[in-house]
């Protein structure tokens, strides 16, 4: 699916969910592994800001599109843990953003340091960083879209399932700008096509790694797609299509690494 920024920032907006009936979880609430999750869901969403400080000390921020659509992909991110929030609120669970950026905040030179190290990997590599982050998106959009998806389907619950689905849609857009973006880095230049496809193998881990300790990871990965070997293939091959990534299994890698079967 091709991208085009310009309707991107022109349509982008809040997810909706004010008219879904929240009172529907009086009813029929979520069960713990379920909010397990959605917790992990919003952590993640919230944590996006964290994201794109990263990306502004890479070659990423010098590049006009990626810059622009990072600028709306944050509040795209945004907008979707204040709505996981509305519904963790409704079973007691609070999700406060400021709370978690403080967090983050309390790492101090920890945090300093990590950006630091990616800044100066980043600008070793150099121009082919870009295709790399690109292509890391891809991976992390695809694998989102596939757990919302899924999370709805587990539950065919009247606010909860139209929601994830919403979320899901919006993040298919974020699919085709990292994917477009990959592919015309990709096919320009067989350094990155080699360096790409090597970092992949090696260090991608399912999105929430390195927010959350690898034990809640390997939860909410477990509960999504644990005997659900045939979703990790689609996953694969959605990144197969990419130049220089034929064949690769780096999903099925990744959690197997996890101890997921």
């Amino acid at each position: 699916m091709a991208f085009d920024l310009d309707t991107f920032a022109e349509t982008s907006e809040a997810v909706t969910w004010h008219d879904l009936d929240l009172d529907t979880f009086e009813s029929r609430p979520l069960d713990a592994d379920t909010l397990r999750t959605l917790r992990y869901m919003c952590d993640v969403e919230y944590h996006t800001s964290c994201f794109l400080r990263e990306m502004l000390v890479t070659p990423s921020h010098r590049e006009e599109d990626a810059a622009g659509f990072m600028t709306m992909w944050n509040r795209e991110e945004f907008w979707h843990g204040e709505a996981l929030a509305a519904v963790l609120a409704r079973h007691g669970i609070v999700v406060d953003y400021d709370e978690l950026k403080a967090k983050r905040v309390k790492l101090g030179w920890r945090l300093a340091i990590g950006t630091v190290k990616q800044s100066a990997l980043a600008n070793l590599i150099g121009s082919d960083f870009v295709a790399a982050h690109m292509t890391w998106g891809a991976a992390n959009e695809l694998s989102a879209v596939a757990a919302y998806r899924r999370l709805a389907d587990m539950h065919d619950h009247p606010a909860l399932s139209p929601l994830l689905r919403r979320i899901a849609q919006q993040e298919t857009r974020h699919v085709a700008f990292y994917t477009t973006q990959a592919r015309e880095r990709l096919e320009a230049s067989p350094r990155a096509r080699g360096l790409v496809r090597s970092i992949l193998e090696k260090y991608w881990k399912p999105v929430g790694s390195g927010i959350m300790e690898e034990s809640e990871v390997r939860h909410v990965m477990g509960h999504l797609f644990a005997g659900r070997a045939e979703e990790l293939d689609k996953l694969d091959r959605r990144l197969q299509r990419l130049p220089g990534l034929e064949g690769i299994s780096m999903f099925r890698a990744a959690f197997a690494r996890l101890g997921i079967a």
